[in-house]
């Protein structure tokens, strides 16, 4: 058995000189940081040697850690990439198949940057008002107090409010309501054109190139990051095979790695991504794997933000 760091990044940005300072991400000055923290007390090791370890076929060196990072941002080939090959370190990328195929903006990022772009109090109401309009005529859901109370609970990351918002608007509402609030306050906090925003924010087919060619890593996301264990069997399977499709160029049809979008999955979920070839999976649940004992489609991962120099969380872990 070996115990593995599993690190989870997302915006690797300069966020002082962004258009968007607000964002949650790891700055770059701290990330610099962070992977010399990481070179000197531990052994990055890459995705292959984790797959050969969790086969039987290997085993990982002691303070083994792996550096992941979801949703495709084009800041990560901008900011991380450079840094990870200055340090000599792989990096694997987990890329929803939307964001380049299609060039369109995710749910999950219209919500990241309207939350960082409006008064946290100010959008809460503002969502409560739209959930009070549409209900009834062609969407029915519980109250909007009563949703309130079940899904406003902070967590290590967000108040109660923002944790309110995203619910909301990620999967608790029916999910052409959610694209529909979602774009209103896009347009009213955010100001840019989700398409204008889409470009920006993503890699490219040629960016995803060069990361591979570079030594790096690419795994699966999904197509349109959806909360996988909350959609029927059906859609779940579509939305998984899209995503497939999308990256077959760049991944192992028959060894391939999930990263399942927020973490969500279900019993149908780990059988469907076994089914099509998933040799690994990775959800966010908080502490460090153990191969061999662990399920190596529930591998848990912690956030960069356990690490120094933000904290040292993940000794707890």
């Amino acid at each position: 058995m070996s115990r593995l760091y599993i690190c989870m990044y997302h915006y690797t940005r300069d966020l002082k000189h962004s258009r968007y300072p607000q964002i949650k991400g790891l700055d770059t000055a701290l990330f610099r940081r962070q992977l010399e923290f990481m070179k000197s007390n531990f052994n990055a090791v890459t995705m292959e040697q984790v797959t050969d370890a969790a086969e039987g076929r290997s085993e990982l060196p002691e303070n083994a850690l792996l550096l992941t990072f979801d949703d495709g941002y084009a800041d990560n080939y901008a900011f991380a990439l450079p840094l990870l090959e200055e340090f000599h370190v792989q990096g694997s990328f987990f890329i929803p198949g939307k964001t380049f195929a299609e060039h369109k903006l995710l749910d999950v990022n219209k919500i990241h940057y309207i939350l960082a772009s409006a008064d946290i109090y100010e959008l809460t109401e503002d969502v409560k008002k739209q959930m009070d309009r549409y209900r009834g005529a062609e969407y029915d859901y519980p109250a909007t107090e009563e949703l309130f109370s079940e899904y406003a609970v902070a967590n290590r990351f967000d108040a109660k409010e923002t944790v309110f918002v995203k619910r909301m608007l990620q999967t608790a509402l029916p999910e052409r309501l959610r694209n529909t609030i979602s774009s209103e306050l896009f347009e009213k906090y955010v100001g840019v054109a989700e398409e204008q925003l889409a470009y920006e924010l993503y890699m490219t087919e040629d960016q995803i190139r060069t990361m591979k060619r570079h030594g790096m890593f690419i795994g699966v996301h999904g197509y349109d990051h959806y909360w996988l264990g909350n959609l029927p069997p059906e859609q779940m399977k579509r939305d998984i095979s899209k995503g497939l499709e999308a990256l077959d160029e760049f991944i192992d049809r028959k060894r391939w790695v999930m990263n399942y979008p927020y973490g969500n999955y279900d019993r149908d979920v780990l059988e469907y991504v076994r089914s099509e070839g998933a040799c690994l999976g990775l959800t966010t649940a908080v502490r460090a794997a153990e191969i061999g004992k662990d399920n190596a489609l529930e591998l848990p991962r912690l956030d960069c933000n356990d690490f120094p120099p933000v904290s040292e969380s993940y000794k707890e872990k």
